[in-house]
């Protein structure tokens, strides 16, 4: 970009859907949050602006969706200052901000630069896979069953989601919401793909899709007992889910806390490769 100074944020047109779409599907490894909301931006309600280069192309995006903004800044170091942030932190406060790390950087100077300031920080590790995963069939332990829940398995499914939510999703100031947890769960369970590991007839473990792009699944709410840890169980669950999504064609995106090298470890043993830093903070 020649002269930043001369360019500015402006709101998203419907002749531009295609040349974002094109943008954003050559960030999609990485940005598969971006993606996934932009293309469900009608029943989100989300909103959507482009920053032009030099040559009149769309150069990056921003998606503010559901209090969560997501830039895409396709490697641009420096970006005019957002005028509509102030606006946004006045009538709808954003809960979030995530993006590749580079790309959460730049957006966390600029809300700096309005007095706003994260309360959390955490960074993940992308990992991608693209091909079946290996080395999981082997039972973790004898009785495991790994199969698709139920709606009799309802209130044990909301149990699992709900302590995966305190130890991996809400942020350290947060307060746990019951109510809320339950309606996550059951959204989940109509709208994604979701696994789970079985053991005497118990729950132990789940694992879903949380987002769908052009051509990657988004994969999350991975969660096994603190009692069944360390048994492979989670390699099992993830390697049998892993395996399923790539049978459908598509290549699978996801991303761990840098402060959890055991899920590290599982993947990568899985056939996941690390391919970028996130970021995500908190408001």
């Amino acid at each position: 970009m020649s002269d930043h100074r001369r360019q500015n944020w402006r709101k998203m047109k419907e002749q531009q859907i295609p040349e974002i779409e094109l943008l954003l599907r050559s960030r999609e490894r990485w940005c598969m949050n971006a993606c996934g909301r932009f293309l469900n931006r009608k029943a989100l309600n989300s909103r959507v602006w482009t920053l032009a280069g030099s040559n009149g192309k769309i150069a990056a995006v921003i998606i503010n969706s559901r209090q969560t903004l997501l830039p895409v800044l396709c490697g641009l170091k420096k970006v005019p200052q957002p005028q509509f942030l102030l606006g946004l932190f006045g009538a709808a406060p954003i809960h979030s901000l995530q993006g590749i790390k580079d790309d959460a950087e730049i957006m966390e100077a600029a809300l700096r630069r309005i007095g706003l300031h994260a309360a959390e920080i955490i960074d993940y590790d992308v990992m991608c896979i693209d091909r079946a995963p290996a080395g999981y069939e082997t039972a973790a332990i004898p009785g495991l069953v790994i199969r698709k829940p139920g709606e009799c398995d309802m209130d044990s499914l909301a149990a699992l989601h709900a302590a995966y939510e305190r130890e991996e999703v809400l942020p350290a100031a947060s307060t746990f919401n019951a109510a809320v947890s339950r309606l996550n769960t059951e959204r989940i369970f109509a709208q994604e793909q979701m696994l789970v590991a079985e053991h005497n007839g118990c729950l132990i473990g789940k694992i879903n899709t949380n987002a769908a792009a052009f051509t990657r699944f988004q994969v999350g709410g991975v969660y096994v007992h603190p009692d069944y840890r360390s048994k492979g169980i989670a390699r099992r669950m993830a390697g049998e889910f892993a395996a399923g999504l790539i049978a459908q064609g598509r290549g699978i995106s996801l991303f761990v806390k840098k402060s959890n090298p055991a899920a590290r470890q599982v993947y990568r043993r899985l056939g996941f490769e690390i391919t970028g830093d996130y970021r995500i903070c908190y408001y």
